[in-house]
């Protein structure tokens, strides 16, 4: 359904319509007055009015999402549900005399959202910082002023501008009136008036769902009845360049386009990925657990005990507890301290949940140029059609090269580098360009028409070498032109199959001679071309493409090529950087297959080649159905529709706009090495995560089955709420740290993804121990030290031992392996749990027992805890190793 409709209500315009009411407006005017309605010039603006009209109209920017200041902010985590809930208990308590637990909830309440807050905006920053490494840029025309001293009492002289610079500005610096250039890749940037084009194509599905190009003009529409994306001379912002070159003048920016009212509208609805959606479901497991066991907690210590405030005060204590409140900031520390560590390993995260995701990564899907070969291409031959050197095959490629002013690929870098070339034809002085024929990906070729000094022209067209022959019917030789013959065609195909093979790229180039006169040219012009010959260009493997392909099927991760290349070439670096090249699917058979065919042959297919951008989409799309978490990693405009479709998409800081904005992580370098990297620290990220998931699901189980027994035979509550409170604080605190521990070698061998079957079976299967070892605290403090006449004191010794035992238990769950002897936990996660241990210990002894309902313990008591802490610590790794081999949790 398209974004933009138009209906037939009366009343107000929404801001949509006012923005489509002006682009109908200036679509009807001829350029002189469009330039005047804009107040701008076709030698652009002037630096001093574009610093004015950023001022007035703002920074080109759409409505990500709206940013909040950092009081606000922080008021806002003060005002979750679950703080509001903590802070009317507190209230509840001082009004009911409990001053102290009062001022422990509010403690809890403050400290729990500050902690928070700094931390999210501290990661805030980071990101933002991070971010700012990936800028798109677009090419404007801007003018300045010089500078100019007067001479005392001289009057002041009109001062000229300097000639107008092309110049790469931020794309949010964009202003009205601006004039702008773009080619293909580009992303339009605002809603702009085309000025002049050639063969102007842009994609607009990202505002109208239609996957086919539309082509715009310059002309001025005199009247129109319909929505904006049908002005044929308008572009808008968010669609992007598929093809041809154009200028614009820009008409609407930021929050005024198009584009900027549905992005405020939709602003932070973003679809939820796999790694909320695992989130939520744990939040969700731990609440319906709430919602049976705190009401039991409830019923049962209101009826056995009588007092029914007292009960439920304890029982929204227990909620409290239980709940996993720490859990958004452990996520928040954990995802920015893996933005950061991978920044550092030349990995920009531009969405923090993307790391997840890296690390669940199991099939990683790229392109070929720059990932697997070198990205440095070298021009070594050129042929004629009999595979004869031939210098004037060369000499027609830089023409085509240098007069084109679409964007120039490493094909055309790598024909530009011939300066000899370029000083025996003269191509800047001998040749003057009369117009151009872009690149496109359906014709897969590109010509430029050139005129000689003497008037004649010619059209020079080079492209992929099938649909180069396509337009042929004659080829050179030695200068005469000559019919191409069927034996020809078997010949031409061996020459560049023999090339292919030995991993050149071919690019065919052709000519043909034009009558003086004619000023406008078309595609229908490639027709009836001479066959010039061959240009053979080499892009080696990179040497480290096979070492890193290794490393990541060894770390569960299978690399597939997708390319728009032809087979042989891509077979032959295949084969260099060690892929299976046995099997291989080219664009044209999986168009005649079915989706169900095509996703069983995908899964077992490495080298997929000549494929258009849709049909790499396609593959992705049908890899994810089969139940595999898709990356793929590209840099191009044909790769815009697999980097949104992916899982994860990855591209690098030298990619065109479309790809980078389409892309979840940035490489500054382009290279399957460094992709490595970054996919351990998602698992490494991902794995600390549910190391604290682990530890607060089977420690708050076993604290609601110990809280539902100990209440229904104790006389008196098992702990005081403000003691629930002040221990869930204290164990919440001690786990800040757990981002910065290390991860298992073993456990980031395969790709990692949210089970919450598992976590729910680690819940239940090691809760209860938990549960087990405080009922045999209860029975020593009831009947080793006469508790049962003392609520203080058992209230005080299970505090005591239920603080230490979930604290110290995060050593055992964090790893696998034998805790301290085979895996050692990072000195920050042990410095905190150490010091809350310390803290919990002194607590009966300190200032603060009598008003936090604490005692002093009988000296036996804790020769008994630290029997009690060890046989719980033994049967937790003893339980934990059996799970891990009996259902293969890790």
């Amino acid at each position: 359904m398209p974004l933009f409709s138009s209906n037939g209500s009366h009343g107000t315009p929404s801001p949509a319509q006012s923005a489509s009411d002006t682009l109908f407006q200036i679509a009807a005017l001829d350029h002189d007055a469009l330039l005047k309605h804009l107040q701008s010039s076709a030698d652009g603006l002037l630096d001093g009015e574009a610093r004015r009209r950023l001022a007035q109209y703002g920074p080109n920017l759409v409505a990500h999402e709206v940013r909040k200041g950092a009081f606000l902010r922080f008021l806002g985590l003060l005002a979750s549900p679950l703080s509001l809930m903590l802070l009317a208990l507190a209230v509840v308590n001082f009004f009911t005399g409990e001053s102290w637990g009062a001022l422990v909830i509010a403690v809890m309440v403050v400290l729990s959202s500050l902690l928070s807050f700094i931390q999210e905006y501290r990661s805030d920053k980071a990101a933002q910082s991070l971010r700012s490494l990936v800028a798109t840029k677009v090419t404007v025309l801007r003018r300045d002023v010089p500078k100019q001293g007067l001479v005392p009492g001289s009057a002041p002289k009109p001062v000229p501008a300097h000639a107008p610079l092309r110049r790469d500005i931020a794309l949010s610096q964009i202003v009205p009136g601006d004039i702008i250039f773009l080619s293909v890749g580009d992303i339009v940037p605002a809603d702009v008036r085309i000025l002049a084009s050639k063969d102007f194509f842009v994609s607009q599905a990202s505002l109208t769902g239609e996957s086919l190009p539309v082509e715009k003009f310059s002309q001025a529409i005199p009247s129109h009845a319909g929505v904006a994306t049908d002005l044929g001379n308008v572009a808008l912002m968010g669609t992007n360049v598929l093809s041809g070159t154009a200028t614009a003048v820009v008409a609407i920016t930021g929050g005024q386009t198009c584009f900027g009212h549905v992005a405020t509208d939709i602003a932070g609805q973003r679809a939820l990925t796999s790694f909320d959606r695992g989130i939520n479901k744990f939040i969700w497991l731990i609440m319906r657990f709430m919602l049976i066991m705190v009401p039991l907690v409830f019923l049962v210590n209101g009826f056995t005990k009588g007092n029914w405030l007292e009960a439920l005060l304890f029982a929204v204590a227990v909620a409290v507890g239980l709940a996993p409140e720490m859990l958004p900031m452990i996520v928040t520390i954990n995802l920015a301290k893996g933005a950061l560590a991978m920044s550092r390993k030349k990995v920009i995260v531009k969405r923090l949940n993307a790391i997840q995701n890296f690390g669940a990564m199991d099939i990683l899907c790229t392109d070929k140029t720059g990932t697997l070969t070198q990205d440095l291409v070298i021009l070594e031959k050129h042929i004629d059609i009999f595979g004869n050197d031939s210098q004037k095959v060369t000499e027609y490629a830089y023409l085509n090269s240098y007069h084109q002013t679409g964007l120039k690929n490493l094909l055309d870098v790598a024909i530009l580098k011939y300066v000899d070339i370029h000083e025996k034809i003269q191509a800047d002085t001998e040749f003057t360009k009369v117009d151009e024929i872009p690149f496109d990906f359906q014709r897969r070729r590109m010509s430029v028409i050139v005129e000689k000094r003497d008037g004649s022209r010619i059209l020079i067209c080079k492209g992929a070498v099938e649909e180069i022959l396509s337009v042929c019917t004659r080829a050179d030789q030695a200068g005469q032109a000559i019919s191409l013959e069927e034996h020809h065609g078997a010949a031409l195909g061996k020459t560049v199959q023999d090339l292919n093979s030995d991993g050149f790229r071919v690019i065919a180039v052709a000519y043909r001679e034009l009558p003086a006169g004619e000023i406008a040219f078309g595609v229908a012009d490639e027709a009836d071309l001479v066959l010039v010959g061959y240009i053979a260009f080499l892009d080696p493997p990179k040497d480290s493409a096979a070492e890193a392909i290794k490393a990541l099927n060894k770390r569960g991760i299978a690399v597939k090529v997708l390319t728009g290349d032809n087979a042989a070439v891509t077979c032959n670096v295949g084969r260099h950087v060690g892929l299976a090249v046995d099997q291989i699917l080219l664009g044209g058979q999986m168009d005649a297959m079915s989706d169900e065919e095509l996703a069983v042959k995908a899964e077992s297919t490495v080298i997929f080649a000549k494929l258009a951008p849709q049909q790499k989409a396609r593959v992705i799309h049908l890899l994810q159905g089969r139940g595999h978490v898709v990356g793929y990693l590209g840099d191009g405009i044909n790769d815009g529709p697999a980097l949104k479709a992916a899982d994860v998409g990855i591209s690098v800081d030298s990619a065109v706009d479309i790809a980078k904005e389409s892309a979840d992580i940035i490489l500054l370098k382009k290279s399957l090495i460094t992709l490595k990297d970054g996919v351990l620290e998602g698992r490494k990220v991902f794995g600390n995560i549910i190391k604290y998931i682990k530890m607060s699901a089977s420690s708050n189980f076993g604290n609601m089955l110990s809280v539902l027994g100990a209440s229904s035979f104790l006389p008196f509550l098992p702990m005081a709420p403000v003691q629930i409170l002040l221990n869930n604080l204290l164990y919440d605190f001690s786990q800040t740290t757990v981002a910065t521990d290390h991860v298992d070698e073993e456990y980031m061998k395969q790709p990692r993804r949210w089970d919450i079957v598992s976590i729910g079976r680690f819940m239940l299967v090691l809760g209860p121990v938990s549960s087990l070892f405080d009922y045999l605290t209860f029975g020593i403090l009831w009947y080793g030290f006469g508790a049962a006449q003392n609520p203080r004191m058992f209230q005080t010794g299970w505090f005591v031992e239920s603080l230490l035992s979930q604290t110290l238990i995060v050593h055992v769950i964090r790893t696998a392996k034998i805790p301290f002897i085979q895996s050692r936990p990072s000195l920050p996660l042990l410095a905190t749990t150490v010091s809350i241990c310390m803290l919990g210990l002194w607590l009966p002894w300190s200032p603060l027992a009598g008003a936090l309902g604490l005692t002093t313990m009988p000296h036996g008591y804790w020769l008994a805890l630290l029997g009690i802490l060890g046989g719980y610590l033994l049967a937790t790794q003893l339980l934990k190793s059996w799970v891990i081999r009996r259902f293969g949790l890790n």
